[in-house]
């Protein structure tokens, strides 16, 4: 490997720092890039993750998106149970544990009854976007995690608001549908339209080794897009990370906790089912990642922009990045626990690509 693949822990490190400094040196610039939004979607940062998604949508093949998912039912089996059966209430657990108990004392009431709210819809958003990218990182089954976020989409539309609505004891919770949909649009729909126009153009002319070339080559170009997200990520925030760290680190704590615990219960179970890695990885990255577009503009529209339970999504968004970067490197580094990936017939697939954390190199 590269130095540059060889040290991307430390490259996000840097960006993290980076972003910090800059939001405190040039708050006016992050601001004016903030306010370039489309329904609650920043559209600098949709740019940049289109950069990331765009190389795994060239691999999506939609004649066996139905073969992948019939041959191994479970796997989407096991992303739904996480994201709707049990996420949404540990992170509730989670949040009332802490807020009520741990750090009883540490913050006034109302500002915990607040992060207790923000953690819980954090907890009900599962990701739409950046699960496209923990999946290539790990070299996931492009069919497959397509499946998995589309049906994913499809039963947030519906069960969001009253799930949100139960664990917060909201009766009248209305859904932001222009950040929801345009999210949808935004981060699957694009994409994935870009990623089959290329794909059908270059196997017409060129075969299919040239999309596979093409996407070799914007390998590069998705953790550039990676890190300049990170950095603008962290420098929209980097006044309330300065002013108020005490507070996002004891948030940071439950969610943590529910990173972490989440992707051990849905690796574990994968493992325990033995799917294929390929399967495997992005099952348990879908339902530790979030949807955090949704879950801020929600938080802001019940309770506020200056909100505890606005800062408690936008704490989830902070810590989403490096501890997905640590879980895409577990992943990669137990790839032996799972059975190998096959092809829609049942071969082993050849060729494959080490992931993107392993450094680009393809495999003998």
């Amino acid at each position: 490997m590269g130095l540059f693949e060889r040290f991307l822990s430390v490259w996000v490190a840097a960006a993290i720092l980076a972003g910090v400094a800059l939001g405190k040196v040039a708050p006016a610039v992050f601001e004016d890039v903030a306010d370039l939004e489309l329904a609650g979607v920043n559209l600098v940062v949709a740019v940049l993750i289109w950069l990331m998604i765009y190389p795994m949508m060239l691999k999506v093949e939609p004649d066996c998106l139905g073969d992948d998912v019939a041959r191994n039912p479970r796997g989407l089996g096991l992303t739904l149970t996480i994201n709707w059966l049990l996420k949404p209430f540990t992170m509730a657990g989670l949040a009332f544990l802490f807020f009520r108990f741990v750090f009883a004392g540490l913050v006034p009431e109302l500002d915990a009854e607040e992060y207790i709210a923000g953690m819980i819809l954090l907890g009900v958003a599962p990701c739409t976007a950046m699960v496209f990218v923990w999946s290539q990182l790990t070299n996931g089954n492009p069919n497959y995690t397509l499946a998995q976020v589309s049906i994913n989409d499809l039963i947030l539309v519906f069960a969001f608001a009253p799930l949100a609505g139960l664990l917060l004891g909201v009766t009248d919770l209305t859904v932001p549908w222009g950040t929801l949909v345009t999210s949808v649009a935004i981060f699957v729909v694009i994409p994935l339209g870009a990623g089959l126009m290329t794909r059908s153009a270059l196997s017409r002319r060129n075969g299919p080794s040239a999309v596979e070339a093409l996407a070799a080559r914007l390998k590069p170009t998705s953790v550039i897009g990676l890190l300049l997200t990170v950095v603008l990520l962290f420098g929209f925030q980097a006044e309330t990370i300065l002013d108020q760290p005490t507070r996002v680190l004891l948030i940071a704590v439950p969610l943590l906790i529910q990173s972490y615990g989440i992707f051990a219960i849905g690796y574990g179970a994968a493992r325990a089912i033995k799917l294929p890695f390929d399967i495997a990885a992005p099952a348990a990255m879908i339902g530790t990642s979030n949807f955090f577009e949704l879950a801020v503009a929600v938080a802001i529209s019940l309770y506020g922009l200056g909100s505890g339970a606005a800062l408690a999504t936008v704490v989830g968004v902070l810590i989403e990045v490096p501890v997905m970067l640590s879980l895409v490197s577990f992943a990669n580094r137990t790839k032996g626990w799972f059975p190998p990936a096959t092809d829609t017939n049942g071969r082993r697939r050849g060729g494959e690509e080490l992931s993107m954390a392993d450094g680009w190199r393809e495999s003998r």
